[in-house]
């Protein structure tokens, strides 16, 4: 019979940025319905990134369970009791995470955007992973330790380090579950140029540079076929738009437009028809990143095994 008596639960706030949000996030963790027995936040040394604040932070922890928890979310008040539950439930779960909520902080349209695109995609593919996210998201305690960690000598900054951990977490044969109702309100504010950014060269060539040395492309989360056919569709737009082919412009972003139907439905009901409206543009922008990420990352790739082959 599964095992209901609920484990230990250690927190991890990184926070060695001095982001203003983490008031926020610890208020909402001392609302939790069931709080953490470990409440761990790493602020020291200053300027470290969040791989190597993890880690330091998971060092000190004792509890069964190790919860990552960014600084910028604040979690339901339900977030921990499910991730709690989940374990409880299923001994063989190595680890589990969530998804932003579908409400999030910052007004602005950019921001409005960019979290609802997370929440969709999370939710879309809710059940068995072959990733991990740290945003929010729990690991056994046995299960982080044998798989090494967060790679906090690769990543100094904030980029793909939980995603090449759940990597390798299933390579190792852990089982991993993405619950989209293990929820936190993402209280950061996004610009179009940093939307971009983090897309490009935080996320999307990283990701893909993974991918690449895996020999494989896994179809989770913003690789899924959806979103490859999606990049597929807004680089032919933007290609027969300089090409000053209007008709094959237009066809190829209503295709855009026709496989995410259900994401700008999402988007006019938590905004309105003028946020449905501007995320038809900014989606359009998100793939052509996507799509640059991967070209990006292939040439790269390319040039570092030419350079292995040349030793």
């Amino acid at each position: 019979m599964p095992n209901f008596r609920p484990p230990s639960l250690a927190v991890i706030v990184p926070a060695t940025d001095s982001p203003p949000t983490l008031e926020r996030c610890l208020d909402a963790l001392e609302r939790s319905s069931e709080p953490p027995d470990e409440l761990i936040v790493v602020t020291d040394p200053p300027g470290r990134g969040p791989a190597g604040a993890r880690n330091d932070g998971a060092a000190k922890a004792s509890s069964e369970l190790l919860a990552f928890v960014d600084a910028d979310v604040a979690v339901d008040p339900e977030a921990l009791a499910r991730l709690r539950a989940a374990f409880a439930d299923d001994p063989a779960l190595a680890a589990a995470f969530g998804a932003y909520d579908d409400a999030p902080a910052d007004p602005g349209a950019v921001s409005r955007f960019r979290n609802l695109l997370h929440h969709h995609v999370h939710t879309d593919a809710a059940g068995p992973a072959a990733t991990f996210w740290a945003g929010l998201g729990a690991v056994r305690r046995p299960d982080f330790v044998a798989a090494g960690g967060f790679d906090a000598e690769r990543y100094t900054e904030a980029s793909v380090e939980d995603i090449e951990l759940g990597m390798r977490l299933r390579r190792s044969g852990a089982s991993i579950l993405l619950d989209p109702w293990v929820r936190g309100t993402h209280l950061k504010r996004w610009s179009l140029s940093s939307m971009v950014s983090t897309d490009m060269w935080r996320r999307g060539v990283p990701w893909m540079r993974l991918q690449l040395e895996a020999g494989r492309i896994e179809g989770s989360l913003n690789l899924g076929w959806r979103h490859r056919l999606s990049a597929l569709a807004a680089l032919a737009a933007a290609l027969a738009a300089i090409a000053r082919r209007p008709g094959p412009a237009v066809a190829a972003l209503a295709g855009m437009v026709a496989l995410n139907l259900r994401f700008y439905a999402l988007l006019r009901r938590r905004g309105g028809a003028s946020l449905a409206l501007i995320g038809v543009p900014l989606h359009l922008v998100h793939h052509l990143t996507a799509a640059c990420a991967a070209a990006t990352a292939v040439g790269a790739h390319a040039l570092a095994r030419g350079r292995g082959a040349d030793r």
